[in-house]
């Protein structure tokens, strides 16, 4: 008897350069689990008819990316506690009863990246965070939870920042932490943690911040990958740092969308040591 074959996608725009596909097809593989994974370029003012397009044709769940983490919220029948705080979501799940439940995997992904792949603990440790659009409101929630003493939020409108503050200060009040928004030329602090949340990298845009935020040893994460984080990377090489891009995030928050969608945890450590080795080969 023949399995039904699943279907799922990543939307985005830019959406070409996305690894997501290559991904899902391998934890399919590992698990068994009969699914078919594929790119969607919608519009830029398209998106809300492309989520629509894409359930309609029998689409059973999508991951998002740049630029449409924020609008996510606003199709969802219902929300994940992790997407009312962000007002962001990377995760779509069609239900059979027509409902669509958002959730965000992103900041799971970075925390089991830098804590579980790098050998990082982020408990008590320094937080610089740049950038206060989707992306880095997807991850601050978790990297709170994960303990961290204090992090800064330094974006180039203040005012971005401090509403991302604002609606984390209760979560921060409860984990004991201390949270600060910034202008990137205003951080004179340093870090042990320096996480690039913003599209400067994609846009092949310099350094948002000082070398003066990177404590001897601090491990600066760019949340791209590939050649669009290679000039973040360099940069943090030069001034003594332990780069890391966003590879292992994307792969950490892929298997937390495959668990929620099939039930199954892939085997997220071996694809990513997979993807490296053949980055590399």
């Amino acid at each position: 008897m023949s399995q039904t074959t699943d279907l799922y996608c990543v939307m985005g725009n830019p959406v070409a350069h996305s690894r997501s596909p290559a991904i899902h097809a391998r934890f399919a593989e590992l698990t068994g689990e009969p699914i078919t994974y594929e790119r969607r370029l919608v519009p830029m003012d398209g998106f809300s008819q492309g989520v629509r397009d894409f359930a309609a044709q029998g689409g059973r769940g999508c991951n998002v990316t740049v630029p449409f983490k924020t609008e996510v919220p606003g199709l969802a029948t219902e929300c994940s506690e992790r997407v009312q705080l962000a007002g962001a979501a990377n995760t779509l799940t069609f239900r059979t009863d027509g409902s669509i439940y958002a959730d965000n995997t992103d900041g799971l992904g970075l925390v089991a990246d830098i804590t579980r792949n790098a050998g990082v603990p982020l408990a008590g440790r320094d937080v610089l965070l740049v950038g206060a659009g989707g992306a880095a409101a997807g991850v601050l929630g978790p990297l709170l939870l994960a303990g961290a003493r204090h992090i800064t939020v330094a974006n180039r409108t203040l005012a971005k920042a401090q509403a991302l503050v604002q609606s984390h200060s209760a979560l921060a009040l409860l984990q004991k932490a201390e949270l600060t928004a910034l202008e990137p030329r205003a951080v004179t602090a340093n870090f042990d943690v320096i996480i690039n949340a913003t599209a400067s990298s994609l846009a092949g845009a310099g350094v948002p911040v000082p070398a003066t935020v990177l404590r001897p040893g601090a491990l600066a994460y760019d949340m791209m990958y590939g050649p669009a984080a290679q000039g973040f990377l360099d940069w943090a090489r030069q001034h003594g740092a332990v780069p890391r891009d966003g590879l292992g995030m994307l792969v950490e928050q892929a298997a937390e969308a495959f668990l929620l969608w099939r039930g199954v945890r892939p085997p997220s450590a071996q694809v990513l040591r997979e993807m490296q080795q053949s980055t590399t080969a």
